[in-house]
C-alpha cells in the first residue's frame, strides 16, 4: 500500500466521516418527506443509502487512511498497535469534526436551520445493549475481513450496517463520531444530547470486546484463511 502523509490521511478521515453523516442525516430527512407516516418505509429509506455510502467511501478512502470514519475502530487499531496513539488521537478529532460538518451540510441542503439539537430520546438498557452488540459486530466484521479477505471490507461493512439498522433496537449507530454528530440534528436520525454518553460507553465496550474476541478467534490465520 502506498504510504500517505498524516495530513492526507486526516483529510481522508474528515472527508469520509462528513460524507457518511451527510448521507445518514440527509437520507433521513428525505425519508421523512417522502414516506408519509410509514416509519418502516422511512427507516428503509435511511438504511440503504447508509450501507451504500459506506461501501463507496471505504473503497475510495481505504487505501489512504484505512477509512475508519469511526473513533471506536481507530481505538481498536491503536490497541492492536496498528495505528500510533498520536495518530489515533488525530483521527478521532477529525472524525468528530467531519461528522459535524456533514450534519450541517445536510441541514443546508434541505434548507433547515443549520444549528439544531435533537429531541429524540434514545435511552434504556435495551438501547445500550443494542449499541454494544452493533459495535461488537461491526468491529468483528472488520477484523475478520482484514484477516481473511481484505478486499471485501467495504462490502462487508456496508452490508453489516444495512442489516444492523434492522436487528438492533438502536438502529446501529455503532460509532461515537456518528453519535455526537446526530445529536446536532433534530431530524429522523437524531439522538438527544443527554443520551450520547451512554451510547459512547456501550460502543467502546462493544469494540474492545470484539477486539479481544477477534484476537482469539482469528489467531494464527493468514489473509488467505490458512492457519499456522
Amino acid at each position: 500500500m502506498t504510504h500517505f502523509t498524516l495530513p492526507r490521511r486526516l483529510a481522508a478521515e474528515a472527508l469520509g466521516t462528513a460524507f457518511l453523516l451527510a448521507a445518514v442525516v440527509g437520507s433521513g430527512i428525505m425519508a421523512e418527506k417522502l414516506s408519509g407516516e410509514s416509519q418502516a418505509l422511512a427507516l428503509l429509506c435511511n438504511t440503504l443509502p447508509t450501507g451504500a455510502i459506506l461501501a463507496v467511501l471505504i473503497l475510495m478512502l481505504g487505501p489512504i487512511s484505512g477509512a475508519h470514519m469511526n473513533p471506536a475502530v481507530s481505538l481498536v487499531f491503536a490497541l492492536r498497535r496498528e495505528l500510533a496513539w498520536r495518530d489515533c488521537g488525530a483521527y478521532i478529532s477529525v472524525q468528530a469534526i467531519g461528522g459535524i460538518v456533514g450534519v450541517l451540510a445536510a441541514h443546508g441542503m434541505f434548507e433547515l436551520p443549520i444549528w439544531q439539537f435533537s429531541t429524540t430520546i434514545r435511552t434504556g438498557p435495551g438501547q445500550w445493549l443494542a449499541e454494544a452488540v452493533a459495535t461488537f459486530g461491526l468491529v468483528l466484521t472488520i477484523l475478520g475481513c482484514v484477516t481473511f479477505a481484505r478486499a471485501a471490507v467495504s462490502y462487508a461493512v456496508g452490508l453489516y450496517i444495512t442489516a444492523a439498522y434492522w436487528f438492533t433496537a438502536s438502529t446501529s449507530f455503532a460509532n461515537p463520531a456518528v453519535t455526537l454528530a446526530r445529536a446536532l440534528s433534530d431530524t429522523f436520525a437524531g439522538i438527544a444530547p443527554a443520551d450520547v454518553p451512554a451510547f459512547w460507553i456501550a460502543q467502546i465496550v462493544g469494540a474492545v470486546l470484539a477486539m479481544l474476541a477477534g484476537g482469539w478467534l482469528f489467531a494464527g490465520a493468514s489473509e488467505t484463511g490458512a492457519t499456522e
